[in-house]
């Protein structure tokens, strides 16, 4: 949901005072009665405000649809000797991808609605206890029959991925009738993030509601495996404002292998906008990142994609489970206040290097002063 400067200025003075009248919003504005009131529609057609006495919704926020799962992690004390026990600690986490996104958003300060599914069971529990204190609104976690979700990561000595397994049967089992309740709550959200781990035609109901509703959608296709599964998804009478994969994602994407060059990257990432994605995040390791962005459709604009190049901020590296998913929330929170995509891309990267140096999915002090100083300090803001 977009509100105009008008239409900020008097939400917030009906939150202070919710029995204002026109006239007297008029005045306190310095604006006539009659613009006012056209604003008053407005919001109300936008469920900015609901009924009568101009009952103001709170914020909406973000709406986070995707996984939520038990995060197990060992991690070797020295090089990995296959088919094996190797010494190591072991430690468990919450995690998932839609879940991790949605309580970066949250401690970065970003109002942030979780739709999820997870097991009436110890780690379902655990899962909704952890993200509730994290900030993260629940309403709309579904508790099903299935058994709360679990990943199982195994890491080298220098935190590196190895291998993993995940069972996601909970998540699986979405339906659309699950997300239903859900639809008033994306209809007026701010922004849509679709994890890669729900369902098609989950994914594909989502984007339709927000389509409808001129809702942002930001889809994270998660794997390989799960980026082939989205083909399908991507439809300019369904827009999509931005797409996350990296390298391996973008190919199963467009389904041709694509080179880790920037007019491969470039020429794939064409493939996307011509499918209705306005910007495609392509995430590259150790070279950075880098950003296609199509015209704007309100621009009226046919020109060639806009590309830009960003270096990886530099850590000191921990762990990097869970780096992909703050790369996403950053991305999300800097375009929420209206960063530029590229300065959003860099807040994205630098969130993901405060968190490769945690041993946390999500880093427990995350705030976006936090991620701000990290640019400052690379000289990037």
């Amino acid at each position: 949901m977009r509100l105009t400067p008008q239409e900020q200025a008097i939400l917030a003075e009906l939150r202070a005072d919710p029995l204002l009248d026109a006239a007297a919003l008029a005045d306190r504005l310095g604006t006539t009665r009659a613009s006012v009131s056209v604003a008053l529609s407005n919001l109300t057609r936008k469920g900015a405000i609901l009924g009568r006495g101009y009952v103001v919704r709170g914020e909406a926020g973000v709406v986070v649809v995707g996984g939520a799962v038990m995060d197990v992690k060992a991690r070797s004390t020295a090089a990995l000797d296959l088919a094996t026990s190797n010494p190591g600690q072991v430690t468990t986490n919450p995690g998932g991808v839609g879940r991790n996104i949605a309580e970066n958003l949250a401690r970065l300060g970003t109002p942030t609605h979780l739709v999820a599914a997870v097991g009436a069971d110890t780690f379902g529990d655990e899962l909704l206890a952890h993200a509730r204190t994290a900030g993260v609104r629940l309403e709309h976690v579904v508790v099903g029959p299935q058994p709360t979700g679990t990943y199982l990561a195994v890491l080298d000595s220098d935190g590196d991925l190895s291998v993993a397994v995940s069972d996601m049967s909970a998540t699986d089992s979405l339906t659309v009738a699950d997300v239903e309740p859900a639809r008033a709550l994306v209809q007026h959200s701010d922004l849509l993030v679709v994890d890669g781990n729900i369902p098609f035609d989950v994914a594909t109901w989502l984007c339709s509601v927000a389509a409808a509703s001129d809702v942002p959608v930001v889809v994270e296709p998660v794997s390989v495996v799960k980026a082939a599964r989205l083909r399908g998804l991507f439809s300019p009478d369904r827009p999509v404002l931005a797409v996350t994969p990296n390298i391996a994602e973008l190919a199963a994407l467009v389904d041709h292998e694509v080179a880790d060059t920037v007019p491969a990257i470039t020429r794939a990432a064409a493939e996307l906008h011509d499918r209705g994605v306005r910007h495609v995040w392509v995430r590259r390791g150790a070279r950075g990142s880098l950003l296609s962005s199509a015209p704007a459709p309100a621009d009226g604009s046919t020109g060639r994609p806009a590309v830009s190049t960003d270096p990886k901020v530099s850590s000191a590296v921990v762990d990097v489970t869970g780096a992909g998913d703050s790369m996403t929330a950053g991305f999300v929170h800097a375009l929420l206040r209206d960063d530029d995509p590229v300065a959003a891309a860099a807040f994205g990267q630098a969130t993901a290097a405060l968190t490769t140096e945690s041993v946390h999915t999500v880093r427990p002090d995350l705030t976006s002063a936090l991620v701000t100083g990290r640019l400052t300090s690379q000289g990037t803001r």
